[in-house]
């Protein structure tokens, strides 16, 4: 008679066995999928909250509405606000503001829902793209690292840059067509890295038909890769580093020189760099005499060295150690050298454009340092300093973008919003319409609207408000006295409450200083009020 043992019992399961069994229940494309919707549904509803707050202006997001409609109608890009306020001639479209032929893509959204929030979705769709993007990068960084090491790197950096404050402000602040630019320049710098020069190709392409600086970017990008591959055999990276390092330059000097002029637009119009030159050859010229000027324009104002450290600072540096930071060098450039004050800020969508190359830089940075063939002490200090980079990044969003979606209060519009709203409602569909900047959006759709700015445009209606400031107003008198001044010319009042008074034409009668822009109009900037440009983080 023999004797059976029962089979052993098998161990109980640890954290680490624990660990591994939920990783095989949410694999990587589950996680991706999830981050993806995280961040689309996050930016998505800080742009919705703004609708509904009616916090979203003309400028951008009605602008980017009208000539977006416009592509959709199969017709160029035509923004009556953009034209209008800046004394554009007739003839003017949004091409000959910036050269952003990319925005046409977004036509189709307009055919599904003929409405301005179709932006703010569109812009989440480009924002949430960028997520497995970023994860394949930590994927071949880490490529040399333990692979519970890969797989955590890959996550956090889906998290950090779904959630990144960059793409909340952006979101914040409505639309803008730099939006294409953050998916747009993940995807150049992730085929990079594995050698698909083609899509790297295509990728430039794109990005220098969605706005006509970001070809310096992608210049810079091509001496990346000249420098990545100078003691190689990778003769094809060679030469399209090279190709991107002439080609990219001379992309966005057709554009600012030709295209952007052959759409009305105006030469010159955005050089906001008069301290260096009175254009690009003065100041190269005197540069090239004093190179001192470009140390004096960069530091002469407190905000401009904030805005260095706040972006390198809240990285820890890592950025720096890495040559992708070269991509970053001309979009800082253009904002610390000018003499605008709304380029000082991260108030603005300016650092969405930077976030993709900073994310990326600290990423490769991370991961040399972590990989299997370094002492376990750097692999550990890189671990911090990727805990660090991502806890301070995570932190930043809470006050930035997370926190206001809690608040129930954030998503209601205040009593000067809300009025402005109803008294939308009275204007007739298809009627001409001067707009404050707050409901212009709102109009856009089923009006001929254009801003209440400076200028009186003589139009049937007049939306404004007499004791709030809006844009482009210096102060809330001139409103007021905008409204007593149409209102001894030819118009009557039809309605106010909470500070806002909406106007009606009733008769032909001339109000002084009535204009619309004609074939001779000359374009003028806005001149920026005093109190922007002393807050980095209000602008």
């Amino acid at each position: 008679m023999t004797t059976q043992t029962a089979p052993p019992s098998p161990p109980a399961a640890g954290p680490a066995a624990r660990t591994s069994a939920a990783a095989l229940l949410i694999g990587p494309g589950r996680r991706t999928v999830l981050l993806t919707a995280l961040c689309f549904a996050v930016t998505c509803a800080i742009g919705l909250q703004g609708w509904t707050s009616v916090s979203l202006g003309g400028f951008d997001l009605g602008i980017f509405d009208q000539g977006v409609r416009g592509y959709a109608h199969f017709g160029l890009p035509v923004s009556t606000l953009k034209s209008f306020h800046h004394e554009f001639p007739p003839g003017f479209s949004l091409l000959g503001d910036h050269f952003s032929p990319v925005l046409a893509l977004l036509a189709p959204l307009y055919w599904i829902w003929d409405d301005p929030r179709s932006l703010i979705v569109g812009q989440s769709l480009l924002f949430a793209a960028g997520v497995p993007l970023i994860r394949r990068i930590a994927v071949h960084s880490f490529a040399g690292a333990q692979p519970r090491t890969a797989r955590r790197a890959a996550d956090l950096a889906g998290l950090v840059y779904a959630l990144g404050w960059p793409l909340l402000v952006a979101a914040r602040v409505g639309f803008h067509e730099v939006a294409f630019a953050v998916p747009l320049t993940l995807l150049m710098l992730e085929r990079g890295l594995v050698r698909r020069y083609g899509t790297v190709v295509l990728a430039a392409v794109l990005l220098c038909c969605t706005k006509e600086d970001l070809g310096l970017m992608v210049g810079a990008y091509g001496l990346v890769l000249l420098l990545r591959t100078r003691r190689t055999r990778d003769r094809a990276g060679r030469y399209t580093g090279l190709g991107l390092l002439l080609g990219g330059p001379i992309a966005s000097a057709v554009a600012i020189t030709w295209l952007i002029p052959a759409m009305g637009g105006e030469p010159g119009y955005y050089w906001n760099y008069g301290s260096l030159g009175t254009d690009g050859g003065d100041a190269l010229s005197n540069l090239l005499h004093n190179p001192f000027l470009l140390v004096q324009a960069a530091f002469d104002q407190p905000l401009k060295p904030l805005l260095l450290l706040w972006l390198f600072g809240t990285t820890l540096l890592l950025p720096l150690r890495s040559a992708t930071v070269l991509c970053a060098v001309p979009l800082l450039a253009e904002r610390i050298l000018s003499s605008n004050p709304n380029h000082w800020s991260i108030a603005r969508h300016y650092d969405s454009m930077l976030w993709p190359i900073l994310l990326t830089a600290a990423v490769e940075v991370l991961g040399r340092l972590s990989s299997a063939e370094r002492p376990a002490r750097t692999v550990r200090r890189a671990r911090l300093l990727g805990l660090g980079t991502a806890g301070i990044a995570l932190v930043a969003a809470v006050p930035i973008g997370l926190l206001h979606l809690a608040m129930p209060s954030s998503w209601e519009a205040k009593p000067s919003e809300a009025a402005l709203v109803r008294a939308a409602a009275l204007i007739p569909d298809g009627a001409s319409v001067e707009a404050d900047n707050q409901i212009a959006p709102r109009l856009t759709a089923r009006t001929d609207v254009v801003l209440v700015d400076g200028t009186p445009r003589g139009r049937a209606y007049v939306l404004t408000r007499a004791d709030k400031r809006s844009f482009p107003f210096a102060a809330d008198t001139e409103q007021a006295a905008r409204i007593r001044l149409l209102l001894a010319h030819g118009y009557r009042q039809l309605w106010a409450e909470d500070g806002v008074v909406l106007l009606h034409r009733e008769s032909s009668e001339p109000v002084p200083g009535e204009q619309v822009p004609g074939p001779g109009s000359k374009p003028v900037q806005d001149k920026v009020p005093s109190d922007v440009g002393h807050d980095l983080f209000r602008g």
